[in-house]
């Protein structure tokens, strides 16, 4: 039985898409931290499993091929024929069939906390019948425990009850029903067969799906892929520690495109006539740079999550006049007022610069971005 899933999408439309798988027991909800951070570059797309959150419930068993053919035709109904995919546990199981069986499909593809085997095949099929005899109430206190290590947990109550509602909240069949895909899932022998670019995440503290034997296995087998295990990180690192995949998730995904991805922060950042006005004064002997700028500084650095938009504008206006590129200084006076900045934040910016730069570089700032300011 086919299933159209529940999702959401975020970010601008003629974006490269990414689609976010969860782990079993999860809503597109658990992606929070990812959609915030990728939605600057990326058309995200969340989805819930069959037998999840907004998706329906067929009755099961289920097995992978038909949580994979649903992402299919999620992408189908989207008008989506490549995506990058990133999974974690069940959404990895996921990715790793969408990657084998419709390598087509799938661009750029990343792991976390998942596992190409995820035996004894008994302990799964206990797990669903106690899910269809208790409810997954029953279940949600044990699945958490494994999800964030003690210290985050203590630290965090609020965000772990949220998370741990999450489970208790989904279907007890359509969690049943995955947890039988689950006990029959093994694709170790296919994972060479995988032609993305893989990146995989682990979390050196995850007791679900330990680095050895499971992420470190699919590093060894899946061609091209690098491994990064993060410390002080459970099951569920996305959220644990969301600003370092994020960032991982960031790099990984733009370097598939970083010139497209650059020229539109960079559009977004200077605006559409300064880029016109650059791209038609570009020559043969100027285009190699025009590229360089456009892949790095803008598609790999002005893209990272990190920070803010507005703070890498203050962190450019105060280096230029730190080195006096005076040329450099009206364009992005001009960028930081469309980041976001007032005028005013901007004189506090060089109030700043003058302490540390030298007072003639700041009083040489303010008159040009007064002239941008009167310009304006």
């Amino acid at each position: 039985m086919s299933v159209d899933l529940h999702h959401t999408v975020s970010g601008p439309p003629q974006a490269p898409p990414v689609l976010l798988g969860g782990s079993l027991g999860t809503t597109a909800q658990m992606w929070e931290p990812q959609v915030e951070a990728l939605s600057t570059v990326f058309r995200v797309i969340c989805f819930d499993h069959r037998g999840h959150g907004g998706s329906s419930v067929p009755p099961g068993p289920y097995d992978m091929a038909d949580l994979g053919g649903d992402v299919l035709r999620l992408m189908d109904r989207l008008g989506i024929g490549r995506a990058h995919y990133a999974g974690l546990s069940l959404g990895g199981m996921v990715g790793q069939w969408l990657a084998v069986h419709a390598p087509e499909r799938i661009d750029h593809l990343a792991l976390l906390a998942t596992s190409p085997h995820m035996g004894p095949a008994q302990a799964w099929r206990d797990r669903a019948s106690l899910s269809r005899e208790k409810g997954t109430g029953a279940l949600a206190d044990t699945v958490v425990d494994r999800w964030f290590t003690k210290p985050f947990t203590e630290s965090h109550p609020d965000e772990v009850t949220s998370l741990r509602n999450q489970i208790a909240g989904t279907d007890p069949e359509g969690y049943a029903a995955c947890c039988e895909a689950i006990s029959t899932w093994d694709i170790r022998e296919e994972l060479s067969r995988i032609q993305a670019n893989t990146l995989i995440i682990g979390g050196a503290d995850d007791p679900a799906t330990p680095v050895e034997g499971n992420a470190a296995l699919m590093a060894e087998l899946i061609p091209q892929s690098r491994l990064a295990v993060l410390d002080q990180a459970a099951h569920l690192l996305s959220w644990q520690q969301a600003a370092k995949v994020n960032a991982l998730l960031t790099q990984h995904f733009s370097s598939a495109h970083s010139h497209e991805a650059g020229m539109r922060v960079r559009r977004a950042v200077l605006g559409d006539a300064h880029v016109d006005r650059a791209q038609a004064r570009t020559t043969a002997f100027t285009e190699p740079f025009q590229d360089l700028i456009t892949r790095y500084a803008w598609g790999e650095i002005w893209t990272r999550p990190g920070l803010g938009r507005r703070t890498r504008s203050c962190m450019v206006l105060t280096a230029l006049v730190a080195q006096g590129h005076w040329n450099e200084v009206p364009m992005h006076v001009r960028a930081a007022l469309r980041n976001g900045l007032s005028p005013d934040e901007i004189g506090e910016v060089f109030l700043q610069s003058a302490v540390y730069c030298g007072v003639p570089a700041a009083n040489k700032a303010f008159a040009l971005a007064q002239e941008v300011f009167d310009e304006e």
